[in-house]
């Protein structure tokens, strides 16, 4: 496998992320041993850049920001104050990657997490064509920040508008190298591509960011996951961005219902974790 960071997402232990949590987070994660860290921004105002700046620099982590589209934040078929709203919090969210430091901004920047409904060809054509319009001045302050907003394809049961690679490249086309790339999640793959590596080889030089977990959500390895394979696709489009371990805790009332975690993933989540790392250091 090519050197690229392995990081994880603070979610594996804690939601939502603030100035008080933190730097004990990235500490417990420096000293397992990643290069790297995801930091969701769940809310504009739940942790501040500066101490975010004074963690990262004190554990010599790599920051990447997510992002969470709540109930509510909307860039497609909603009114036009839900709109701006949604851009408003992607503007903050880039602002924070640019602060700490971070090259992307990533998550499912296009409507809310869990929001589907039904769309005809010429529907979803028209909420591409929406997307493109209001992710359109997002790009564009993301390419003078040199940050990267990545767009996440989810799966069916949370999304119905993007949840493959093929329908982002046509949702995105004409923005994807201009602020806006692609950003994979295995477990998501898992579910709507037919193979997860032809997919990461049609996402090619568009692909900014991979999240990587169990096909359960676990930990990456010793799943049903055909990492070998996966791996070798990263190789071929020459992705040397982070494997960034996306899980979650049971124990968060919150988070485990957005996620659907309704067990424990790993005797405990710094198993989850350590094990996680383990296998990604092994490939």
């Amino acid at each position: 496998m090519a050197d690229r960071p392995i990081g994880v997402n603070t979610w594996v232990w804690d939601s939502p992320l603030t100035d008080a949590n933190l730097p004990p987070l990235l500490e417990k994660i420096a000293a397992l041993g990643f290069d790297a860290v995801e930091l969701p921004l769940e809310n504009a105002g739940d942790f501040t850049a500066a101490t975010a700046r004074e963690a990262l620099a004190a554990t010599g982590l790599k920051p990447f920001i997510v992002g969470a589209m709540a109930p509510g934040r909307d860039l497609v078929a909603a009114d036009a104050a839900t709109v701006s709203a949604t851009q408003d919090y992607l503007a903050a969210c880039i602002r924070m990657a640019h602060d700490v430091g971070a090259p992307a901004v990533c998550g499912p920047f296009y409507s809310a997490t869990g929001r589907v409904w039904r769309l005809s060809e010429a529907g979803r054509a028209e909420a591409y064509r929406e997307l493109r319009r209001n992710l359109a001045p997002l790009a564009a302050q993301a390419a003078e920040a040199c940050v990267v907003l990545g767009i996440e394809p989810l799966n069916r049961y949370e999304t119905s508008l993007v949840n493959t690679v093929e329908q982002a490249l046509v949702a995105l086309e004409p923005l994807l190298g201009h602020g806006v790339g692609l950003a994979l999640d295995s477990y998501h793959l898992n579910i709507e591509e037919r193979s997860s590596a032809a997919a990461i080889r049609a996402a090619g030089r568009h692909l900014v960011h991979l999240q990587v977990c169990g096909n359960d959500r676990g930990a990456p390895g010793g799943d049903q996951t055909n990492w070998p394979e996966l791996v070798k696709a990263l190789d071929d489009v020459g992705y040397t961005g982070p494997l960034n371990i996306e899980s979650f805790t049971a124990d968060n009332a919150a988070i485990a219902t957005a996620a659907s975690i309704w067990r424990p993933l790993a005797p405990s989540q710094d198993r989850l974790a350590a094990d996680g790392l383990a296998f990604l250091r092994g490939l």
